[in-house]
């Protein structure tokens, strides 16, 4: 967990010194980040700790809101 902190820090810095830098160097940036962290995630999941709760994100897919009550948003049935 620590190291992933660490390169979300670093690739921050990163983005914060080269704002005027090209679409592909913000690209490649990404793409070193992803290879990075992607292990370090796998294993999070995989040893069951998983990462904190961020804040009312869902927790897994599928996952739904607490609430049941119903919104006042259309019904698909509505949306044309």
């Amino acid at each position: 967990k620590e190291k992933l902190e660490k390169l979300v820090s670093e690739t921050i810095s990163w983005l914060d010194a080269n704002s005027l830098a090209e679409k592909e160097e913000f690209e490649h940036k990404q793409k070193e980040l992803e290879q990075q962290a992607m292990p370090i995630m796998a294993k999070l999941y995989q040893s069951g700790t998983g990462m904190p709760n961020m804040g009312g994100m869902p927790t897994g897919a599928g996952a739904t809101p607490q609430s049941s009550a119903k919104t006042s948003g259309p019904d698909i049935e509505e949306v044309d």
